[in-house]
């Protein structure tokens, strides 16, 4: 949604064929502006979280990656990849929310959708991957590195998400929704590695949970994704 547009009492007067005093045109006037200079201030914040999700993803991601190719958790690989992707979900906020762009109806609506997409980019990949490893038994290496990239997450991602979703609530804003979506699913994915992680570590008939866990982050990533394409994100 736009940021909401100031409209004076006088205005309003001249459309209805009536007069105002002027102390209500005044305080009309003031709580309008008072509006719009809150949503500013929300969006800001959201370009801002946009950015500090990004440096964390970039991070994260690389991190991630090499441990899991390290390892052969196909589990862990695909979490590092939705790294990627959720850093493109916080470079379409910071585009959204970015000169004239963050008063467009037509910027949300473009930035909404291209967060969906963004979620439907990793489940091709990660769902093939575990379906192989699964037919051919691959059993996953054990790695301390990984599992503490994956804590970290868990940590942070859920803080962020929320504050997200909040902002998201004051700007109408599916974009912003679904990018603390993401934050979400990266600390529900996270929480799932480590645990895949830990019982494949501990118990060697454990080996098929990495992959398992792997198709459920791919068909998680469906569903988000087919949510925001429907707006169905944003609260």
């Amino acid at each position: 949604m736009t940021a909401p547009h100031t409209q004076t009492g006088q205005a309003t007067d001249a459309a209805d064929g009536g007069d105002c005093p002027e102390p209500c045109c005044s305080s009309a006037s003031t709580a309008g502006a008072q509006r719009h200079a809150d949503w500013l201030q929300a969006a800001r914040w959201a370009k801002t979280l946009a950015w500090v999700s990004l440096l964390w993803m970039c991070a994260e991601g690389a991190l991630g990656l090499w441990q899991g190719l390290a390892a052969g958790s196909i589990a862990l690989t695909g979490w590092a990849l939705g790294s990627a992707v959720e850093g493109v979900a916080s470079v379409i906020v910071v585009w959204r929310f970015s000169g004239p762009r963050a008063l467009s109806e037509t910027a949300e609506q473009r930035a909404r959708k291209a967060v969906a997409v963004s979620f439907w980019l990793l489940a091709p990949y990660v769902a093939a991957e575990a379906l192989r490893d699964l037919i051919v038994h691959h059993h996953a290496a054990t790695t301390i590195i990984g599992m503490a990239v994956a804590g970290s997450s868990l940590l942070v991602m859920p803080a962020l998400g929320r504050t997200k979703q909040r902002l998201a609530a004051r700007l109408d804003s599916g974009a912003t929704a679904g990018e603390g979506v993401q934050n979400y699913l990266c600390a529900a994915q996270a929480a799932a590695v480590l645990i895949g992680l830990a019982i494949t570590a501990a118990w060697s008939g454990g080996w098929w949970i990495d992959p398992a866990i792997a198709l459920g982050i791919a068909a998680w990533s469906v569903r988000e994704g087919v949510e925001s394409w429907r707006g169905e994100d944003c609260c």
